[in-house]
């Protein structure tokens, strides 16, 4: 029996809200802005992707730099709440495993937005890039490494120096691991923790240079 006309005919597609667009829109930047970086993405091919007119964009976001920043601002918002919430222990070295653990795991499950971190801003835009995030970091690091320092009889003024070496080790490594994926990050955050953890055990108070070196920069 055939159908009539009106019968093989599609029902319309619901209508979006205002907020359920955009949510739409900022999914669909975060994808090509993972995926082709700012320079490389267009308003025409957010709206195209969306299947609206380029000035809907607009008037969600003023523009593709107003998209952009507000892709960033959750991207942070969501890798800070998860490394905040990771710390429930007092003990240093687990909330070491806990901190790594909590990165790693934002680059499993938030792949596009890590690349989003990590990328190059566009011109400008220094608020809510990834290195402000590891500044915060190392500054955080740096007091409590203070406080062990003096506690020690270190010299508290190479926390800041000490804070910079261990936020960059973990930093480029979870960068490295986002394209590898291999080992688990259950064993990269407990190797990374071995090294940090033990190397700061063992710290002497007065390190020198080897005397070969000393002998080189002393002629």
């Amino acid at each position: 029996m055939a159908m009539s006309g009106s019968e093989t005919q599609r029902a319309p597609r619901p209508r979006m809200t205002g907020t359920q667009r955009r949510q739409q829109l900022i999914e669909i930047g975060r994808a090509l802005f993972a995926e082709r970086g700012y320079d490389a993405t267009s308003i025409e091919e957010i709206a195209q992707r969306a299947q609206v007119s380029k000035p809907v964009v607009y008037e969600h976001f003023g523009g593709k730099e107003g998209l952009y920043a507000v892709v960033v601002d959750r991207e942070m918002s969501m890798l800070l709440d998860m490394i905040v919430s990771s710390l429930t222990q007092n003990r240093s070295r687990v909330r070491l495993e806990q901190v790594a653990l909590a990165l790693l795991t934002y680059i499993e499950e938030r792949t596009d937005g890590f690349r989003i971190l990590v990328r190059d801003q566009p011109a400008g835009n220094a608020e809510g890039r990834y290195s402000s995030l590891l500044n915060e970091a190392v500054n955080q690091v740096a007091h409590i490494l203070a406080g062990d320092f003096e506690r020690r009889g270190f010299d508290t003024s190479l926390a800041t120096l000490y804070a910079q070496a261990l936020v960059g080790q973990v930093a480029t490594a979870a960068t490295w691991w986002l394209d590898e994926r291999k080992p688990s990050k259950e064993v990269v955050a407990v190797h990374l923790v071995n090294l940090c953890w033990n190397g700061l055990s063992h710290l002497e108070a007065d390190p020198h240079l080897s005397s070969e070196w000393r002998t080189g920069i002393e002629e």
